[in-house]
């Protein structure tokens, strides 16, 4: 949907215009949108901001033309192609040139936070590139598929390791591990943080050449190995429970351990994928989506779709002068307002965050950056048909 907004709660009526608005980054102004609709700023790009004076209520959304051959979703971790944790502005920066150059960007899946055991540690599936970095949970995912379409839905590990005599064990991936649990930990983890009786492990292709990267979808082999912990190819260690530790380390290095990363649906060739959740908009209608503290009024952020564009957007809260925030129930009807079809729920609270061109288009409400775990940003890469990249990017950010 390209026309204005319609919202559909009788207190949605009241969206003006919002003018002046302090960002996180800078007390300057913009020009804001008209109110109800995008401000077109160049190559693709556009933002909105709508507000609800009389609860009160700040929305902020960039959309993206999906058209656009230039642009591209990636997911990002916070340390670059290592789990942490660090700020959007920080894991934007660690991005390598050849990605390209990031033009928005909002904060991406639930996680461990620092208090927690294995800090930065995604809570749900995460591929970036095509290399997994962490498995699915119970919970919905966004990925886009081998064809680059994008999906919402629950996806269900069924990542085992198979024992040469035919024996199966399910394990976990670069995650905290129990006594009992099987863990695999690939070079998206510092050996440092690996647990205690954790082996090296060589991590191969079904031919034996060591793996570049590690995907959903594939079939490995691991074995057992002496030599020192490295970035290079096939760099991965293991944690077993105690009696499967046994009995891996007297495996011949003739007859490795099988490793499978599928999943139902099938994901293999996915080049991106970030955790979340709930859904919150199907074939375009508003889901009444339930989670923890689905019913209460929180800052929170979305990703949804349409046939023609992407849209990113936070809503403010836990600020009673400026944005009290809203349940899951009023996210996914403004997102069905906004024209998507489909939607996500992402990480919320003081995560929430927006960001175009430079700048910080919501006001987090802890008044500063958090140190997340992953990004979903957009970048601009040289396109190969279509609409050409202006030489300088875009039209000069939004100054709210």
């Amino acid at each position: 949907m390209t026309g204005p907004f319609r919202p559909r709660l009788n207190w949605h009526t009241t969206l003006v215009l919002i003018g002046g608005l302090a960002s996180a980054s800078t007390t300057r102004s913009a020009t804001p949108p008209v109110d109800g609709t995008f401000r077109d700023v160049g190559d693709g790009l556009a933002w909105r901001r709508d507000r609800v004076k009389s609860v009160p209520l700040v929305y902020s959304v960039v959309r993206f033309d999906r058209s656009r051959s230039d642009l591209k979703l990636i997911p990002t971790l916070a340390q670059g192609r290592r789990i942490g944790l660090g700020t959007l502005t920080q894991q934007l920066e660690q991005l390598p040139p050849d990605a390209g150059k990031p033009v928005a960007a909002i904060n991406g899946d639930f996680y461990s936070t620092e208090d927690e055991p294995f800090p930065g540690d995604p809570r749900g599936l995460f591929i970036s590139g095509t290399e997994l970095v962490s498995a699915p949970v119970n919970r919905d995912c966004f990925w886009l598929d081998a064809s680059g379409q994008p999906h919402v839905g629950g996806v269900k590990s069924q990542f085992i390791l198979k024992w040469p005599d035919g024996r199966q064990l399910p394990f976990g991936l670069n995650e905290s591990a129990t006594e009992n649990q099987a863990v695999l930990y690939t070079a998206a983890v510092d050996p440092a943080s690996h647990p205690s009786g954790t082996i090296p492990v060589v991590l191969e292709k079904p031919d034996g050449v060591p793996a570049a990267a590690f995907q959903i979808g594939e079939s490995y082999r691991i074995r057992p190995t002496s030599r020192p912990r490295s970035k290079g190819p096939g760099t991965a260690a293991i944690h077993l429970p105690t009696e499967w530790s046994t009995q891996f380390r007297r495996i011949p290095t003739n007859t490795p351990v099988e490793i499978i990363t599928r999943t139902t649906p099938d994901l293999k060739g996915s080049p991106a994928a970030i955790g979340g959740g709930p859904a919150l908009v199907r074939n375009g209608a508003a889901l009444n989506p339930r989670a923890v503290k689905s019913n209460e009024r929180h800052p929170r952020s979305a990703l949804g779709w349409n046939r023609q564009y992407f849209f990113l957007a936070v809503v403010d809260g836990r600020q009673p002068d400026w944005s009290i925030g809203v349940t899951l129930s009023d996210l996914a009807v403004y997102m069905a307002g906004l024209g998507c079809d489909e939607a996500m729920n992402l990480d919320g609270g003081g995560s929430s965050e927006l960001w175009l061109n430079g700048r910080i288009l919501n006001r987090p409400c802890y008044g500063h950056e958090r140190p997340t775990a992953t990004t979903l940003a957009v970048v601009r890469q040289p396109a190969a048909d279509g609409p050409a990249p202006n030489p300088v990017t875009g039209s000069p950010a939004p100054r709210p």
